[in-house]
Formats: C-alpha cells, structure tokens, sequence
C-alpha cells in the first residue's frame, strides 16, 4: 500500500509502498476514505514537535473498516467510521475518570500499538511508526478497534475527517469549557480549522458577540461565514485594546487556537474579570508564556488548556455529526481544497500559505 512517510531530516513526506502487517486481536484493518491536512502534522514535519521517525503522518481521518482481529466486537468490515486520535485503553486513571482523551496508555504506547510492536514495514524491512496509531496518509491502516466510531451513510468521508479532529476540537473547546453560557462573548484567535469551528461552537452556544483575531484580512473574511459578528487584524489593531473596547472591558471566554507565546497572553490580557481563556492550539515544544500572576488574582481568571474538545471523542463525534445531519454545523463549507495522496505536500504549502479552510486528502 501506498503512505507518505515522515524521515528524519526531510522537510517533505515521502510517498513510498509499505508492507503492511494483519490486524492482531483488538485491532482493525481500516481502507482510508479521507484524511485531513492539519498544523499539528506540521508540528512534526518542521521539528517543533518530536515523534520516533520514520513515521507515516496524520491523525484526523475517516474510513471504511475492512477486516477485524479476534476479539473485536465494536466494529465489523463494512462499517463506515470516524477515526479518533486518541484510542483510549479504557483502564488507566483517566480513562476510568471520565477523561479518555487524555488516556495514559495511549500516550504511553505513543506511534506503537498497544502491545508495543508496529504493522508497517518500508522495503528495506524497517520498521514505520504510525502517528497517533493511525497514520491517516496512508491508503490503508491497522488501528486500535477503540479508534473507530460508526457513523450513518449519509456523512461523507471528507465531512467524518475534520469531525475527526478540527471540528471536534474547536467545538468542544468552547461548549465543554469552564463557565460557558448562552450570551457570553467570546474571542478566537486564529482562525484556521479549529478556529473556524470555535467560532461555529460559540454561535451554537448563542454568543452575543464572536470576535476573530488573525493576521490574515481574507481568513478574517471568511470566518464571518462561520459566525463571527466582528474581526480584528491584529497586524494593524492591538487586539486587547479592540476587543476591550468592543465588550466594555473584555470578553468572558477567550481562546488561543493557533497556539503560541503572544497569542496565548493576548487571550488572558482580552478577558473580563472571571473570563476563562483556553489553550486550544499546540505551541512549538518548549514555548513559556509569561502571564501577569497579579492580575490573574486579582480580577479572578481562569487559564487552562483543552485536548480534543475536553472530552471523550466518541461521545463528541455523536454530537457533531448529529448537528451537521441537523444543518446546525458546517463543515462542507470549511472544505475549500482536495488533493491526492501524492499531492499531500501541495496541501501542506498550501495550509502555509495561510490559504481559508481546510484542505483534505481524498482516496
């Protein structure tokens, strides 16, 4: 089968034939329908966040399940599913508390299976690691059966890859977040896939006000197809200063979905008193920002992060896909470019480029 494959000291993926092992007992031979272009695999591609190489990248994906291994009972061939990046153990700490994306085990077992071993070999015998036990660049893969949600015929494969992930991390950052209501006012930072989906969660909580701050006019355009009621540059406006202005002293929930050192303090400086700003976006391994402890006491802010919408991905792929069959979400419209696999590089530049939308790979 074909995947592109991350190698040491590549800055591009390379499109290779891999041999592929069955899947053991627990696991799922999965035909991949679509798999989305996301900044988190360029993370890894540029170095500023660190998995085992080689690798076949990719984690927000959709497909059809082709074959089971014993002791599979969740899932059986035919099945079209919703693949999640987490493939939660169901025994650790937080899989047992309520909080399956943060599953120790799967983190534990990282770009391996579960019992620690690989499915993928390159033509020299080696062996490839997939990222988040999926590797969606791939036409085919083996995943942990718990990956897999079922979903009804009627969700093209390329709307079920951005559930996988963008939208499912961008809505639930907002809805599962501490203290949201209806009315609140909310400001989004960055605008790219799972910005544009913060913004849908805040209009699907009925926000008063949804204020997008990016760098770029044309996403800034673009978001307001998405809900946003106001736009700020903040190449040309501070976007604290705007944002007080705008909501007599701050916004009660803030977040940074791009993911960075000065986008994270803009979000805690754009907050009213008892304003919660949330980490949605992945900061470049290292990055610390300063933060003004005085004034977090003093005018009672929340900072927390969110990991894959703050809650369990399953139960959160239910949600979105029975918004989106509802008409309530969009995620058609977020779809702006198509390529295929041995485009995936195209993609890439493209997601650089800061072009609108997301770009999806489809097989």
């Amino acid at each position: 089968m074909k995947a592109a494959v991350m190698r040491a000291g590549e800055t591009a993926l390379l499109v290779e034939d891999l041999t592929q092992d069955e899947p053991k007992a627990g696991e799922v031979l999965i035909r991949t329908g679509a798999a989305g272009i996301c900044a988190s695999d360029i993370h890894v591609i540029h170095g500023t966040a660190q998995i085992p190489l080689p690798c076949v990248l990719g984690h927000e994906g959709a497909g059809t399940v082709e074959a089971v291994g014993p002791g599979v009972t969740n899932v059986k061939p035919g099945d079209r599913c919703v693949l999640s990046f987490v493939s939660n153990c169901g025994h650790c700490r937080q899989c047992r508390s309520g909080s399956p994306q943060l599953c120790e085990t799967n983190a534990l077992t990282g770009v391996r299976q579960y019992d620690g071993t690989t499915r993928l070999r390159d033509a020299n015998g080696d062996e490839v690691f997939q990222m988040s036990k999926l590797g969606v660049f791939s036409e085919y893969q083996i995943a942990p059966a718990q990956a897999c949600y079922p979903m009804p015929d009627n969700v093209p494969m390329e709307v079920a890859a951005l559930i996988g992930c963008s939208v499912t991390t961008g809505v639930g950052s907002v809805v599962n977040a501490p203290r949201v209501r209806p009315g609140m006012t909310v400001a989004v930072f960055g605008v790219g896939g799972v910005g544009l989906n913060s913004i849908q969660g805040a209009r699907l909580m009925n926000a008063s006000r949804i204020i997008a701050v990016d760098i770029a006019e044309h996403k800034l355009q673009f978001a307001t197809r998405f809900g946003a009621t106001d736009t700020i540059d903040s190449t040309v406006t501070d976007p604290i200063e705007a944002i007080r202005e705008l909501t007599d002293g701050g916004v009660d929930l803030a977040l940074d979905t791009f993911g960075g050192i000065e986008t994270t303090q803009q979000a805690v400086g754009a907050l009213r008193r008892n304003g919660v700003a949330v980490v949605v976006g992945l900061a470049p391994l290292g990055d610390q920002a300063g933060i003004d402890l005085t004034d977090m006491v003093r005018t009672q802010k929340t900072l927390t992060g969110a990991y894959y919408g703050l809650a369990s991905p399953h139960e959160t792929f239910r949600t979105m896909i029975d918004l989106y069959q509802k008409g309530d979400l969009m995620v058609d419209e977020i779809i702006q470019r198509r390529y295929s696999l041995d485009q995936i590089n195209d993609g890439f530049a493209a997601l650089e480029r800061g072009e609108d939308g997301r770009g999806v790979i489809v097989f």
